[in-house]
């Protein structure tokens, strides 16, 4: 029989309470995915005020109340709160109303960093306090990446966390966590642990939290493998590249893709769609797309191909690339375009723009709306991800699944879940491009729309990737073999 184990997971956000992006969609797959797998799973999260209490059924956990613990110059109270996650799995609320009623998950407050090492510490604490005695720790970006080191130095003489193994995920290696040298003492850590911390970073007046899970977690993983051979070259390192090449020479740098909740993403029982479609009835997914060209006043006919985007609009979403690219292909070019998402101003107003310029042909909605997400995914043709950097990315699978070609960059995640089409062999998914240029971007939209005008190779492609498997049910597999490789 497999082993089972306890892991104690600690995460700034999971879905469904509280998510900005997808650290939130993994806490909450994984946690669902170990606990239907029988494994003693135990999630801690902040307990942001923006959570509804009582549609998670919120309560206090017994003996778990107003337990104070110091931060530097400061002494909170913090309780635990057991609420309800779908599937029957379950997450511990870390309730520190001067910390999280904030009206936000993350802040640019001068405290933001104490936030997070009382949530670590408070974990740790309440492990504890429940007699539960993790086998793995799994921290996730730097809000939690201090939990290494604390077991190392304020846990060490604890006996129910003494044989804790560590792992450290890191989602967006852009946000690292970083505070003055001169608050130092939030640490808690005595001076003889603070020469644990990284000495050439004090020296510069600055304390790096997620260098510190870089350096002390027993093994580091990103979303997909080719963003954990990226992280170590200067390009993709963000500064800690060389904390990150001493470690991948050690074996300790691995990446595991992200999975997608197919219960959510699914055109065979899509809740936001009239119509339900698979690899056999995509005459449906045209009905779909006739229904959408209507409702976002599109005015071109259905067998003009459509391409849809669902993003941040941030630089490393690639959407520079576009400015010069799809004004070019939608003036020489039959096709029509559907863009939702919101962000930087500058790439707002050329949505904007760009709607007017090519009135009846682009549909721009600015900010977020999952019902039309969903209807994106369904409804185009193709879907655009030009990243300058994507370490996972979830949309190019979504599109897979609803049979909308993706044309991305080959880039972290991008790259180990899209695969260029051959015409030749009838193999592969979507449309890559290599070098991060409008010239790239623009060759790939000019090969998606040849392809579309040669069916029998169009329906070979949207067929291959229909069949593509990254469920978590799959991915969730990959973190308990790392698990129990962990624990030898």
């Amino acid at each position: 029989m497999p082993e089972k184990f306890a892991i104690c997971l600690l995460a700034s956000e999971v879905e469904p309470l509280s998510k900005t992006g997808g650290l939130g969609d993994v806490a909450g797959a994984l946690t669902r995915y170990l606990h239907r797998a029988g494994h003693d799973v135990r999630l801690f999260t902040p307990a942001y005020d923006s959570i509804d209490r009582v549609a998670c059924a919120a309560e206090p956990v017994a003996g778990l109340t107003q337990i104070p613990l110091t931060v530097g110059a400061r002494t909170y109270l913090f309780s635990v709160l057991r609420a309800e996650l779908p599937q029957g799995a379950f997450a511990y609320l870390i309730d520190c109303p001067p910390l999280y009623a904030r009206g936000a998950l993350y802040t640019s407050d001068p405290d933001e960093h104490v936030r997070f090492l009382l949530l670590t510490r408070a974990a740790l604490t309440a492990c504890r306090l429940l007699g539960f005695a993790p086998q793995i720790v799994h921290c996730n970006d730097w809000h939690t990446a201090f939990a290494p080191l604390y077991l190392r130095t304020l846990c060490a003489d604890e006996p129910l966390l003494a044989r804790a193994r560590t792992v450290l995920t890191i989602h967006n290696i852009g946000y690292q966590g970083i505070f003055s040298a001169a608050q130092v003492t939030d640490l808690e850590l005595s001076p003889t642990a603070q020469h644990l911390l990284y000495q050439p970073d004090l020296a510069a007046g600055r304390i790096n939290a997620l260098r510190h899970g870089i350096q002390y977690a027993d093994t580091i993983t990103t979303v997909s493998p080719t963003h954990a051979r990226e992280i170590c070259t200067d390009e993709y390192g963000m500064g800690l590249q060389d904390s990150l090449r001493l470690r991948a020479a050690q074996g300790a740098v691995s990446g595991i893709l992200n999975g997608v909740d197919y219960d959510e993403w699914n055109p065979r029982r899509d809740r936001y769609l009239p119509l339900h479609y698979d690899a056999d009835t995509l005459e449906v997914k045209g009905q779909l797309k006739r229904q959408f060209l209507a409702r976002r006043k599109l005015e071109v006919p259905p067998t003009v191909p459509l391409a849809g985007i669902v993003s941040r609009l941030a630089v490393q979403k690639g959407i520079d690339l576009m400015f010069d690219a799809v004004p070019r292909v939608l003036t020489a070019r039959p096709w029509s375009f559907a863009v939702l998402g919101s962000g930087e101003p500058r790439y707002e107003r050329f949505f904007t723009d760009l709607e007017r310029r090519f009135s009846g042909r682009v549909s721009y909605h600015r900010g977020y709306d999952d019902e039309l997400a969903h209807w994106i995914e369904a409804a185009s043709d193709l879907f655009l991800m030009p990243s300058r950097y994507e370490p996972c990315g979830l949309n190019q699978m979504y599109s897979l699944r609803y049979g909308t070609v993706p044309v991305v960059r080959r880039t972290g995640g991008l790259a180990d879940s899209v695969e260029q089409y051959d015409p030749a062999s009838g193999r592969g998914t979507g449309v890559v491009f290599n070098h991060f240029d409008s010239a790239g971007l623009e060759w790939a939209l000019n090969t998606a729309l040849d392809l579309y005008a040669q069916p029998a190779h169009w329906m070979r492609m949207v067929r291959n990737g229909m069949r593509c498997d990254f469920s978590w049910q799959h991915q969730g597999a990959e973190y308990v073999a790392l698990y129990r490789r962990l624990m030898g």
